[in-house]
């Protein structure tokens, strides 16, 4: 699912952006060349829910000056973040970086919840010091349908893709 994608990747940018080197979920043969602390991002479970009437928000005027229908439906869900490094200082470290990220800088279009972290581990198969977090939030996705037909374009997360499109 595109939706499910664009919230795992917009997480993994917000990590990166706040000093944490992050990936989508990896085999743990990635693991064993770790020297620094590695957050792995997955959208563990989500649903789906239109917003307004059937998904209908209303009207906008586009830069080209047409008339478009506005559509939304937002999706709640969970998102895992796995700390893994090769200290427990570190891996500590790496989740208290996470945590800002993941409750003060996401993207707009992700509103976070409940953060819930277990307890630091050392995973025998990686050989590293693992802290398992799950982030509860909402995600709010937007399409636009122009006047000559019903067509949409890709539901995107708000504020996020336009952005990057426009730069």
């Amino acid at each position: 699912m595109k939706e499910l994608r664009q919230i795992r990747d917009a997480v993994i940018r917000a990590l990166r952006d706040g000093g944490l080197a992050a990936e989508a979920a990896f085999p743990a043969k990635w693991a064993a060349e770790r020297t620094t602390p590695l957050a792995t991002v997955d959208v563990g479970t989500a649903e789906g829910r239109a917003l307004g009437f059937c998904g209908y928000l209303g009207e906008t005027r586009g830069e080209d000056g047409q008339v478009r229908e506005v559509y939304g439906k937002r999706l709640e869900g969970v998102i895992t973040v796995d700390i893994r490094a090769p200290g427990a200082l570190e891996c500590r470290e790496g989740g208290e970086t996470a945590a800002t990220v993941l409750l003060g800088t996401l993207p707009e279009g992700i509103r976070p919840g409940e953060l819930r972290w277990e307890g630091l581990v050392w995973e025998r198969e990686t050989g590293l010091f693992l802290r398992r977090g799950y982030l509860r939030c909402e995600a709010l996705f937007l399409a636009e349908a122009g006047e000559e037909g019903p067509a949409f374009l890709d539901f995107i997360l708000k504020g996020v893709l336009r952005h990057e499109q426009s730069a």
